[in-house]
């Protein structure tokens, strides 16, 4: 009799338990706020994209740095209806140059005590989480309660031997990848938690006794292999089609200041992720007045 007592009072606890961790965890991760600072110059072709993408995985706000000329693109063409409804907010930096770290830092130093988590990510950039529908649900996670900094690892997307640019979407434009490409450009991204005494110096690494990989794992110092990782990444379109490379390459840089233009060290960039064609190379020559013998060779000796 005392053995179906206590079965009985079980069954009954048991549910209940359930009930409540379910609750806790969902109101965990309600609670959670999450933003992204992101400076643009140039990006009204991306930015509802961008913001799409990130409203869908349950940002609480966005913070654009306009960065744009001063007589040049106005953000408000393109996302009118996120701003009137406060999702995203425009800081004008129109015409000022050297402004992504300024930018980052103001960012992080206005709204940590506001946010849980803030995410520095450029309109290229996508966080893709696998299992994962929300950002909060991910970061909530008790594996990063310990976590200062979180790193993802990036996904570069190549230029899948598009000349020029056309209107659609970047993920379908754009679906080939590479892991080929020189360390040097930063593999990884930062999403910083909120309410720390943080500076950031570099948008790729921020050194700090408590920066985790994307599985919330501590580490000591950045090691290629550890941010490897099928799950947690974030799709990177740097390069997207010949004509999009071309205009990045003469609008002013947001951490130097100044205009990369048209060099043949900016091409042997690209071409050491994307694949030599005539195509290119003819496109390259035309727009750019550059000799691109040195890549066509490359074309010949691959024949």
């Amino acid at each position: 009799m005392k053995l179906i007592l206590y079965i009985k009072k079980y069954i009954i606890i048991f549910p209940l338990f359930i009930i409540y961790a379910f609750v806790l965890i969902h109101y965990n991760y309600l609670n959670i706020r999450v933003c992204i600072c992101s400076i643009v110059k140039n990006e009204n072709k991306y930015l509802r994209e961008f913001v799409s993408h990130y409203k869908n995985y349950g940002i609480d706000k966005i913070f654009i740095y306009d960065n744009n000329e001063i007589n040049g693109e106005k953000i408000e063409d393109v996302l009118a209806d996120y701003i009137k409804s406060g999702f995203i907010k425009i800081i004008n930096i129109r015409g000022k140059t050297k402004m992504q770290f300024p930018a980052y830092n103001h960012c992080y130093k206005e709204n940590k005590k506001k946010y849980n988590w803030l995410i520095f990510y450029d309109v290229d950039e996508f966080i893709h989480l696998t299992n994962f529908n929300s950002i909060k649900k991910y970061l909530s996670n008790k594996r990063f309660n310990k976590c200062n900094v979180v790193y993802l690892n990036q996904v570069m997307h190549t230029d899948s031997n598009q000349i020029y640019y056309y209107n659609r979407s970047l993920f379908e434009r754009f679906p080939k990848i590479t892991m080929n490409f020189d360390e040097k450009i930063g593999l990884t991204k930062m999403i910083l938690k909120g309410n720390r005494n943080l500076t950031i110096g570099n948008p790729h690494i921020l050194v700090n006794e408590y920066q985790c990989n994307s599985n919330g794992k501590l580490i000591n110092k950045l090691i290629k292999q550890e941010f490897l990782n099928d799950n947690f990444y974030y799709d990177h379109f740097l390069f997207k089609s010949c004509e999009e490379y071309l205009n990045r390459l003469v609008k002013t840089d947001v951490v130097s200041g100044i205009v990369k233009g048209y060099t043949l060290q900016w091409f042997i960039f690209y071409f050491s992720v994307n694949e030599v064609t005539k195509e290119k190379l003819d496109y390259f020559e035309n727009r750019t007045g550059l000799n691109m013998s040195y890549f066509r060779d490359r074309i010949i000796k691959r024949i």
